[in-house]
Protein backbone atom coordinates (compact mmCIF):
# COMPACT_ATOMS: atom_id res chain seq x y z
CA UNK A 1 0.00 0.00 0.00
CA UNK A 2 0.97 3.61 -0.35
CA UNK A 3 1.86 3.96 3.31
CA UNK A 4 4.98 6.16 3.49
CA UNK A 5 7.93 3.79 3.49
CA UNK A 6 5.64 0.79 3.21
CA UNK A 7 6.15 -2.26 1.00
CA UNK A 8 3.95 -0.92 -1.80
CA UNK A 9 5.08 2.68 -1.79
CA UNK A 10 5.85 3.81 -5.31
CA UNK A 11 4.27 0.74 -6.91
CA UNK A 12 3.59 1.29 -10.62
CA UNK A 13 0.11 1.70 -12.01
CA UNK A 14 -1.08 -1.58 -13.51
CA UNK A 15 -4.21 -2.99 -15.10
CA UNK A 16 -6.75 -5.08 -13.25
CA UNK A 17 -6.65 -8.02 -15.65
CA UNK A 18 -6.20 -10.49 -12.78
CA UNK A 19 -9.71 -9.60 -11.62
CA UNK A 20 -11.34 -9.92 -15.01
CA UNK A 21 -14.59 -11.90 -14.60
CA UNK A 22 -14.31 -11.86 -10.81
CA UNK A 23 -17.66 -10.99 -9.22
CA UNK A 24 -17.02 -7.82 -7.21
CA UNK A 25 -19.58 -6.95 -4.52
CA UNK A 26 -19.47 -3.83 -2.37
CA UNK A 27 -21.02 -4.03 1.11
CA UNK A 28 -22.35 -0.53 1.73
CA UNK A 29 -24.53 1.64 3.92
CA UNK A 30 -25.02 5.29 4.68
CA UNK A 31 -24.22 5.05 8.40
CA UNK A 32 -21.41 3.59 10.44
CA UNK A 33 -22.02 0.96 13.08
CA UNK A 34 -24.77 -0.91 11.23
CA UNK A 35 -22.71 -4.08 10.74
CA UNK A 36 -21.11 -3.80 7.30
CA UNK A 37 -17.89 -5.49 8.42
CA UNK A 38 -19.76 -8.26 10.23
CA UNK A 39 -21.83 -8.80 7.09
CA UNK A 40 -18.77 -8.78 4.83
CA UNK A 41 -16.90 -11.24 7.05
CA UNK A 42 -19.74 -13.71 7.32
CA UNK A 43 -20.77 -13.52 3.66
CA UNK A 44 -17.14 -14.26 2.72
CA UNK A 45 -17.00 -17.14 5.19
CA UNK A 46 -20.31 -18.46 3.85
CA UNK A 47 -19.13 -18.32 0.23
CA UNK A 48 -15.92 -20.13 1.23
CA UNK A 49 -17.96 -22.75 3.11
CA UNK A 50 -19.84 -23.38 -0.12
CA UNK A 51 -16.54 -24.11 -1.85
CA UNK A 52 -16.02 -20.77 -3.60
CA UNK A 53 -12.69 -18.92 -3.81
CA UNK A 54 -13.12 -15.59 -2.07
CA UNK A 55 -11.19 -12.39 -1.44
CA UNK A 56 -12.04 -9.59 1.00
CA UNK A 57 -10.87 -6.03 0.42
CA UNK A 58 -11.19 -3.80 3.47
CA UNK A 59 -11.83 -0.40 1.90
CA UNK A 60 -12.81 1.28 5.16
CA UNK A 61 -9.47 3.06 5.41
CA UNK A 62 -10.35 5.06 8.53
CA UNK A 63 -12.47 2.51 10.38
CA UNK A 64 -10.96 -0.82 9.35
CA UNK A 65 -11.98 -3.85 11.39
CA UNK A 66 -11.61 -6.77 8.98
CA UNK A 67 -8.16 -7.81 10.37
CA UNK A 68 -9.66 -8.27 13.84
CA UNK A 69 -12.75 -10.11 12.58
CA UNK A 70 -10.65 -12.64 10.65
CA UNK A 71 -8.17 -13.08 13.52
CA UNK A 72 -5.32 -11.58 11.48
CA UNK A 73 -4.32 -8.60 13.65
CA UNK A 74 -0.61 -7.88 13.81
CA UNK A 75 0.27 -9.91 10.73
CA UNK A 76 2.02 -8.48 7.68
CA UNK A 77 1.63 -9.35 3.98
CA UNK A 78 4.69 -10.63 2.11
CA UNK A 79 5.87 -9.77 -1.41
CA UNK A 80 4.75 -12.14 -4.16
CA UNK A 81 6.75 -11.66 -7.37
CA UNK A 82 6.09 -7.97 -8.14
CA UNK A 83 2.89 -7.79 -6.10
CA UNK A 84 1.84 -8.25 -2.47
CA UNK A 85 0.33 -11.51 -1.29
CA UNK A 86 -2.84 -10.99 0.74
CA UNK A 87 -3.13 -12.70 4.08
CA UNK A 88 -5.32 -15.79 4.19
CA UNK A 89 -7.68 -17.37 6.70
CA UNK A 90 -9.14 -20.77 5.87
CA UNK A 91 -9.08 -20.08 2.15
CA UNK A 92 -10.33 -16.46 2.28
CA UNK A 93 -7.76 -13.94 1.02
CA UNK A 94 -7.79 -10.65 2.93
CA UNK A 95 -6.16 -7.24 2.46
CA UNK A 96 -6.55 -4.17 4.68
CA UNK A 97 -4.70 -0.96 5.41
CA UNK A 98 -4.54 -2.31 8.96
CA UNK A 99 -1.88 -4.81 7.87
CA UNK A 100 0.48 -1.96 6.99
CA UNK A 101 0.23 0.10 10.19
CA UNK A 102 2.37 -0.26 13.27
CA UNK A 103 -0.56 -0.21 15.68
CA UNK A 104 -4.23 -1.14 15.31
CA UNK A 105 -5.27 2.18 16.87
CA UNK A 106 -3.06 4.24 14.54
CA UNK A 107 -5.14 6.78 12.61
CA UNK A 108 -4.99 7.17 8.82
CA UNK A 109 -5.33 10.83 7.81
CA UNK A 110 -5.62 10.80 4.03
CA UNK A 111 -7.49 12.97 1.54
CA UNK A 112 -9.06 12.13 -1.81
CA UNK A 113 -6.01 11.52 -4.05
CA UNK A 114 -4.32 9.19 -1.55
CA UNK A 115 -7.55 7.29 -0.97
CA UNK A 116 -8.01 6.89 -4.73
CA UNK A 117 -4.45 5.56 -5.07
CA UNK A 118 -4.89 3.20 -2.14
CA UNK A 119 -7.99 1.61 -3.70
CA UNK A 120 -6.19 1.34 -7.05
CA UNK A 121 -3.32 -0.51 -5.38
CA UNK A 122 -5.65 -2.76 -3.40
CA UNK A 123 -7.17 -3.87 -6.70
CA UNK A 124 -4.10 -3.94 -8.92
CA UNK A 125 -1.04 -4.54 -6.74
CA UNK A 126 -2.36 -7.35 -4.58
CA UNK A 127 -1.97 -10.89 -5.92
CA UNK A 128 -5.57 -12.06 -5.73
CA UNK A 129 -4.91 -15.26 -7.65
CA UNK A 130 -7.85 -17.30 -8.88
CA UNK A 131 -10.61 -15.89 -6.68
CA UNK A 132 -14.19 -16.01 -7.94
CA UNK A 133 -15.64 -13.35 -5.63
CA UNK A 134 -14.19 -10.17 -4.17
CA UNK A 135 -16.22 -8.65 -1.34
CA UNK A 136 -15.40 -5.03 -0.53
CA UNK A 137 -16.15 -3.65 2.93
CA UNK A 138 -16.94 -0.01 2.14
CA UNK A 139 -16.79 2.94 4.53
CA UNK A 140 -20.09 4.59 5.42
CA UNK A 141 -21.61 7.08 3.03
CA UNK A 142 -20.92 8.01 -0.57
CA UNK A 143 -17.51 9.69 -0.38
CA UNK A 144 -14.19 9.45 -2.19
CA UNK A 145 -13.61 5.72 -1.72
CA UNK A 146 -17.00 4.67 -3.03
CA UNK A 147 -16.66 7.05 -5.98
CA UNK A 148 -13.23 5.63 -6.83
CA UNK A 149 -14.50 2.07 -6.69
CA UNK A 150 -17.44 2.61 -9.01
CA UNK A 151 -15.00 4.32 -11.38
CA UNK A 152 -12.56 1.40 -11.30
CA UNK A 153 -15.18 -1.34 -11.47
CA UNK A 154 -17.57 -0.87 -14.40
CA UNK A 155 -19.86 -3.62 -13.16
CA UNK A 156 -20.00 -4.10 -9.43
CA UNK A 157 -22.87 -5.40 -7.36
CA UNK A 158 -23.87 -3.96 -4.00
CA UNK A 159 -25.34 -5.35 -0.80
CA UNK A 160 -26.97 -2.60 1.27
CA UNK A 161 -26.81 -3.02 5.05
CA UNK A 162 -29.25 -1.31 7.38
CA UNK A 163 -30.72 -1.55 10.85
CA UNK A 164 -34.51 -1.59 11.24
CA UNK A 165 -35.08 2.04 12.25
CA UNK A 166 -36.49 4.39 9.57
CA UNK A 167 -33.62 6.86 10.05
CA UNK A 168 -31.02 4.17 9.28
CA UNK A 169 -33.13 2.81 6.44
CA UNK A 170 -33.33 6.19 4.69
CA UNK A 171 -29.60 6.84 5.04
CA UNK A 172 -28.85 3.37 3.68
CA UNK A 173 -31.19 4.07 0.77
CA UNK A 174 -29.02 7.04 -0.21
CA UNK A 175 -25.97 4.78 -0.38
CA UNK A 176 -27.84 2.30 -2.54
CA UNK A 177 -29.05 5.10 -4.79
CA UNK A 178 -25.45 6.06 -5.50
CA UNK A 179 -24.96 2.65 -7.06
CA UNK A 180 -28.24 2.49 -8.95
CA UNK A 181 -28.81 6.11 -10.01
CA UNK A 182 -25.33 7.61 -10.28
CA UNK A 183 -23.22 4.64 -11.33
CA UNK A 184 -25.87 2.44 -12.99
CA UNK A 185 -24.78 -0.54 -10.92
CA UNK A 186 -26.93 -3.26 -9.42
CA UNK A 187 -28.10 -3.65 -5.84
CA UNK A 188 -28.16 -7.41 -5.22
CA UNK A 189 -29.93 -7.47 -1.89
CA UNK A 190 -30.37 -6.00 1.58
CA UNK A 191 -29.19 -7.24 4.98
CA UNK A 192 -31.00 -6.03 8.10
CA UNK A 193 -28.82 -6.15 11.20
CA UNK A 194 -29.84 -5.74 14.86
CA UNK A 195 -33.37 -6.87 14.09
CA UNK A 196 -35.60 -7.47 17.11
CA UNK A 197 -37.22 -5.92 20.14
CA UNK A 198 -34.67 -3.18 20.86
CA UNK A 199 -34.43 -1.68 17.36
CA UNK A 200 -37.67 -3.05 15.90
CA UNK A 201 -37.89 -4.86 12.60
CA UNK A 202 -39.17 -4.42 9.06
CA UNK A 203 -36.92 -1.61 7.87
CA UNK A 204 -34.76 -4.02 5.92
CA UNK A 205 -37.75 -5.48 4.08
CA UNK A 206 -39.02 -1.99 3.25
CA UNK A 207 -35.62 -1.06 1.87
CA UNK A 208 -35.45 -4.28 -0.15
CA UNK A 209 -38.89 -3.52 -1.57
CA UNK A 210 -37.73 -0.02 -2.51
CA UNK A 211 -34.90 -1.45 -4.60
CA UNK A 212 -36.92 -4.41 -5.83
CA UNK A 213 -34.39 -6.90 -4.44
CA UNK A 214 -34.55 -9.69 -1.85
CA UNK A 215 -33.98 -9.26 1.86
CA UNK A 216 -30.96 -11.56 2.12
CA UNK A 217 -30.87 -11.79 5.91
CA UNK A 218 -32.55 -10.35 8.98
CA UNK A 219 -29.96 -10.77 11.72
CA UNK A 220 -31.03 -10.36 15.36
CA UNK A 221 -28.92 -8.96 18.15
CA UNK A 222 -27.01 -11.93 19.52
CA UNK A 223 -24.10 -11.76 21.98
CA UNK A 224 -22.55 -14.85 20.38
CA UNK A 225 -22.28 -13.04 17.04
CA UNK A 226 -20.54 -10.09 18.69
CA UNK A 227 -18.23 -12.40 20.61
CA UNK A 228 -17.20 -14.33 17.50
CA UNK A 229 -16.32 -11.08 15.72
CA UNK A 230 -14.26 -9.83 18.67
CA UNK A 231 -12.44 -13.15 18.97
CA UNK A 232 -11.56 -13.24 15.27
CA UNK A 233 -13.65 -16.10 13.94
CA UNK A 234 -16.51 -15.51 11.49
CA UNK A 235 -19.74 -16.66 13.11
CA UNK A 236 -20.57 -18.82 10.10
CA UNK A 237 -17.45 -20.87 10.87
CA UNK A 238 -17.83 -20.77 14.65
CA UNK A 239 -21.45 -21.96 14.68
CA UNK A 240 -22.35 -23.18 11.17
CA UNK A 241 -25.68 -24.71 12.24
CA UNK A 242 -26.95 -21.59 14.02
CA UNK A 243 -30.00 -19.89 12.41
CA UNK A 244 -27.95 -16.71 11.87
CA UNK A 245 -25.28 -18.69 10.03
CA UNK A 246 -27.96 -20.35 7.93
CA UNK A 247 -29.19 -16.90 6.88
CA UNK A 248 -25.70 -15.87 5.79
CA UNK A 249 -25.28 -19.16 3.90
CA UNK A 250 -28.57 -18.57 2.11
CA UNK A 251 -27.48 -15.01 1.29
CA UNK A 252 -24.19 -16.34 -0.08
CA UNK A 253 -26.08 -18.73 -2.35
CA UNK A 254 -27.94 -15.74 -3.77
CA UNK A 255 -24.73 -13.75 -4.31
CA UNK A 256 -23.11 -16.75 -6.00
CA UNK A 257 -25.47 -16.21 -8.95
CA UNK A 258 -24.02 -12.75 -9.66
CA UNK A 259 -21.64 -12.69 -12.62
CA UNK A 260 -19.97 -9.61 -14.16
CA UNK A 261 -19.92 -9.09 -17.90
CA UNK A 262 -17.25 -6.41 -18.30
CA UNK A 263 -13.63 -5.92 -17.38
CA UNK A 264 -12.30 -3.86 -14.51
CA UNK A 265 -10.36 -0.85 -15.66
CA UNK A 266 -7.99 1.86 -14.54
CA UNK A 267 -9.84 5.15 -14.55
CA UNK A 268 -8.55 7.90 -16.86
CA UNK A 269 -6.16 10.39 -15.29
Amino acid sequence: MAVPGGPMAGAPQRSFDQLDRVAVVGICSGKGGVGKSTTTTNLAAALASRGHKVGVLDADIWGFSIPRMFGLRGQRPEPFEDRIAPLERDGVKVISIGFFLEREEESVVWRGPMLHKAIEQFLGDVHWGDIEYLLIDLPPGTGDISISLVTFVPEMGAVVVTTPQPVAQKVAERAGNMFTEKARLKVLGVVENMSGDVFGHGGGQELADTFGVPLLASVPLDPALRQASDEGTPFVWAQPDHPISQQFLSAADHLARFRPRRRLQISPR
